[in-house]
């Protein structure tokens, strides 16, 4: 029984760019660090290339501070940015639970959030993302896509994302 056990799990512990810990917040509910996925590759490649990509510091024309509420609602929740244009997000959790900003399209976000359901303690490294814990602030620098449309953002802590704490980033 032990093997068919490890074989199960062997596979998730050897998994590139995951690894596994603990510490003292490892019980909490406000979303401690556990596993971490670390895709420090151009998200030109991967999440939220439909958007644009990671922004550089001296290329933001403005601050846009975007607040996190306990009511699984962001304030906006709509963003308007011209095409090309860099922009820094600033989330401002100002509830009392960890949450988070994911920049992407709607189908990475649902698969995201999927991910998260399986994996709630989940660390992330990803430059169209960023965890906010409670009276925290955290910034999302992007650049994004020339091309016009409707985008989304959303908090994919398990249970955020299906209360409804999403948000459009329209680029006209």
């Amino acid at each position: 029984m032990k093997r068919i056990h490890l074989v199960m799990i062997l596979p998730v512990l050897l998994a590139p760019g995951v690894v596994l810990a603990h510490g003292e917040d490892a019980g909490r509910a406000k979303h401690p660090p556990a596993a971490k996925m670390d895709h420090s590759e151009p998200a030109a490649d991967g999440h939220g290339a439909a958007l644009g990509q990671p922004g550089k510091p001296t290329q933001a024309t403005r601050t846009i501070t975007v607040e996190a509420r306990d009511d699984m609602r962001y304030e906006p929740s709509t963003l308007r940015i011209k095409p090309g244009e860099t922009v820094r997000i600033r989330i401002k959790n100002v509830g009392k639970v960890t949450h988070e900003a994911v920049l992407g399209t709607r189908a990475e976000l649902e698969e995201h959030a999927a991910m998260m359901r399986k994996f709630p303690h989940m660390e992330h490294d990803d430059p169209n993302q960023v965890v906010v814990r409670p009276g925290e602030t955290g910034d999302l620098l992007w650049q994004f896509t020339s091309k016009p449309g409707v985008y989304d953002f959303a908090c994919l802590v398990p249970g955020h994302y299906e209360a409804g704490m999403t948000g459009k980033i329209i680029v006209e």
